[in-house]
């Protein structure tokens, strides 16, 4: 039996770092919307044979530290079942860029095996799952726009969001999200009710809510990503973000015409990755 599935990418809408825990974690608010940049994600199964992942064009690690093979064999664990398991991917989103790629594989394939072999896990059972193989798993599972509080998988439906889309821009640079945490200046605390309110009923209450704690320490020393959040201003985007810690970034623009015109463009006249997406 073989089946596709998708995986798409994720911004963050907002990213507020609270403090750090004692577990040596950092305690998030964020709001989080996945968006259309979806890898493929093909799922086989065989009766012997182990786990196994291949991906063109990309080398992936191996074993245990392959995230997608990780979801596979705890799920299969978990189930108490022996089958074997083939996992293609085709990436679309880029690499350790911000948009939670990684993550979202892991939670199709931990979807994928649950309905192909019947196992019956509710979405609670798998986002508990996905948040032992990394934070942004469960928000993957959950499949809707979300608050999401702790280390990121305690989640909340957001209200209705606006119908905007979005250019993501990676300039093409690595960026280490240990490093960034390490490096941020923590002068936050207290209580949720705190926080600026995320607000995000019209185009103009989203902008005024784009919010991400971790470009303080990014954007001084990766220059070409803060170039990039310029140029998409510049093009008239409506407010501009960068996702997670980088090095992607996005504009916000009213309709799908007019993200795309700015793609265009920026396609035109740089290297970087660029992508008109919608919101899901």
């Amino acid at each position: 039996m073989k089946k596709l599935f998708h995986a798409p990418a994720k911004i963050n809408l907002c990213l507020h770092v609270r403090g750090r825990l004692k577990s040596g974690y950092h305690e998030l608010a964020m709001a989080m919307q996945r968006v259309d940049l979806c890898d493929d994600v093909v799922v086989e199964l065989r009766p012997t044979g182990g786990v196994s992942v291949c991906c063109a064009g990309l080398e992936l690690a191996a074993g245990e530290e392959n995230l997608a093979a990780r979801a596979a064999r705890l799920i299969l664990r978990r189930a108490g079942l022996d089958v074997g398991v083939t996992i293609s991917i085709v990436k679309r989103i880029p690499v350790a860029a911000g948009l939670g790629g990684g993550s979202s594989d892991a939670a199709a394939v931990l979807i994928a095996l649950n309905e192909m072999l019947a196992i019956g896990y509710s979405e609670m059972q798998l986002r508990e799952m996905g948040a032992e193989l990394g934070s942004d798993v469960p928000f993957f599972i959950f499949a809707r726009p979300a608050w999401a509080t702790g280390t990121g998988v305690q989640l909340e439906a957001l209200p209705p969001l606006p119908l905007v889309s979005f250019v993501l821009v990676n300039p093409g640079i690595a960026v280490s999200t240990a490093d960034v945490y390490q490096s941020l200046r923590l002068t936050k605390g207290g209580e949720l009710a705190n926080l600026p309110r995320f607000s995000a009923g019209t185009l103009e209450s989203l902008c005024d809510s784009l919010h991400n704690d971790l470009e303080q320490v990014v954007l001084p020393r990766f220059p070409v990503v803060a170039e990039a959040k310029q140029r998409l201003a510049e093009l008239g985007a409506a407010g501009t973000l960068m996702s997670g810690s980088g090095a992607t970034v996005f504009g916000v623009f009213a309709d799908y015409p007019d993200a795309c015109r700015v793609a265009e463009v920026l396609a035109k006249n740089t290297d970087w990755f660029v992508s008109p997406v919608r919101p899901l």
